[in-house]
């Protein structure tokens, strides 16, 4: 939708600048439950199932925004199609289905690399779709609809075409889909911690909403209402999965660190939040720092984002190559701190060719991050690949609308130093929680007595 907002103002006279930011907030707010959500269907079902049927139907809510002729249904299905950005997930638990541990640092930063590529190829293309082979006020309704009409024949396409793994045996099932299974009481009470963001961050969104007058008073209180419902609802099904497990008690060899997964979380919040939080306001930084044009701003501030494509796969190149994982993580979030602490120093008596390179730079260790956050993934535990990924990937959404949220009070200076404070955070969390994961550069995936036992049920 970004880049057709201009040609939908000045098409359709009852859309105002107001409700195209309602539209961005609404572009995001799903995402994080729906990463959560996702992730545990993938680890019942399998990807190609869950992406297909995703694709399939993310393409309605497509179609009711391109032809929706008032605000509301613009929202509520832009609202819905929030939901499809649970889509890179899958990719994710696709990716560590088909590669061994000692190369799914690459691959999964190769694939991510070239997600947010795509994303930068879609932004180039719909225009011109709009423009040269539909044209006219409606132009961009049907650049839209043709979107949706792609994302659904590739989704019968990866149904018939798209196997999970090499072999019929190669996906792992968990024993329970409703939550996240965890190997003790402690981890279960940090785990029903690390809910309470998951969901409660929805709560910014209702009042950015409210703020812009979107929905009254009336109807934010609701909305209140349903997140706290929800944070309730998800930590007592966490607390329901894990309790019979627990009292009945986990075997040794079954056991796997939860600290791991909430340093992933935290170090994806840290540097996929701060990308997607940085990558929206990084032209107006360099135009109303250095009286640049906005084309010319646009132009530097993409050199954030265009680094992706190769700087991620290091990320996870390194990650396979070095021989700890862990030590990997640690050195790109202390990168990240130092690159926003730099870029917090930056203003118009800094060369425009330095602030550039540390740009640049800052950018190199944010994707190399999250490449190296994915190529531990997949060995934290087998089986609950999904769940893992969802559960990370939903902190990166987290992160962006935090940050965002802060953005709208403080100056561009405050904002790279805060930032950089979130990434030393995650720094200390990763050094003391995070632990180097079993058989991370093997051949094969380390696999318990229960995941053998899993894998003979369904055998």
């Amino acid at each position: 939708m970004a880049p057709l907002a201009t040609s939908m103002l000045a098409s359709e006279s009852f859309l105002t600048q107001d409700d195209i930011k309602s539209f961005l907030i609404a572009n995001v707010a799903l995402t994080i439950p729906g990463r959560v959500f996702v992730g545990m269907a993938l680890d019942r079902f399998g990807p190609r199932r869950v992406f297909s049927i995703l694709m399939v139907i993310m393409a309605i809510p497509t179609w009711f925004f391109a032809f929706g002729d008032t605000t509301t249904q613009l929202f509520i299905s832009r609202l819905f199609m929030s939901v499809v950005g649970a889509g890179f997930v899958v990719g994710i638990h696709m990716t560590a289905l088909w590669f061994k541990p000692k190369d799914i640092g690459f691959s999964e930063g190769f694939y991510a690399g070239w997600g947010n590529f795509g994303s930068a190829a879609a932004a180039i293309t719909i225009p011109t779709v709009a423009l040269h082979f539909f044209g006219g006020d409606d132009g961009w309704r049907w650049a839209i609809a043709t979107s949706g009409i792609i994302m659904a024949i590739y989704g019968v396409a990866y149904w018939f075409l798209i196997t999970d793994g090499p072999t019929p045996d190669t996906l792992k099932k968990s024993r329970k889909t409703g939550a996240l299974e965890v190997s003790s009481w402690l981890s279960l009470w940090v785990y029903c911690l690390f809910i309470i963001p998951l969901y409660g961050i929805l709560s910014v969104l209702v009042y950015r909403m409210q703020n812009t007058g979107f929905i009254n008073e009336d109807i934010a209180i609701i909305c209140y209402g349903v997140i706290v419902l929800l944070v309730i609802s998800q930590i007592y099904k966490a607390i329901s999965v894990n309790a019979p497990l627990l009292k009945a008690g986990i075997s040794e060899d079954d056991k796997y660190p939860f600290s791991s997964v909430a340093s992933l979380g935290a170090t994806y919040f840290a540097n996929f939040g701060a990308e997607l939080a940085v990558v929206s306001m990084l032209p107006m930084f360099f135009q109303s720092t250095w009286s640049l044009d906005p084309t010319t701003a646009g132009l530097i501030a993409s050199t954030f984002a265009f680094v992706n494509l190769w700087a991620r796969p290091l990320g996870g190149y390194i990650s396979d190559r070095v021989g700890s994982r862990r030590k990997v993580m640690l050195m790109y979030m202390i990168g990240i701190s130092t690159g926003f602490a730099l870029m917090g120093l930056l203003d118009s008596s800094w060369p425009m060719f330095l602030a550039i390179c540390i740009t640049i730079s800052c950018s190199v260790f944010v994707q190399g991050a999250e490449g190296a956050t994915f190529g531990i993934i997949p060995s934290v535990k087998r089986r609950l690949t999904g769940q893992i990924s969802g559960l990370t990937g939903a902190y990166g959404n987290v992160g962006a609308v935090f940050y965002l949220f802060i953005f709208t009070f403080v100056d561009y200076s405050t904002f790279f130093f805060i930032i950089a404070c979130g990434a030393l955070m995650s720094w200390i969390i990763c050094f003391f929680w995070l632990k180097e994961p079993k058989g991370a550069f093997g051949d094969e995936y380390h696999m318990s007595s229960v995941d053998r036992k899993i894998a003979e049920e369904e055998s």
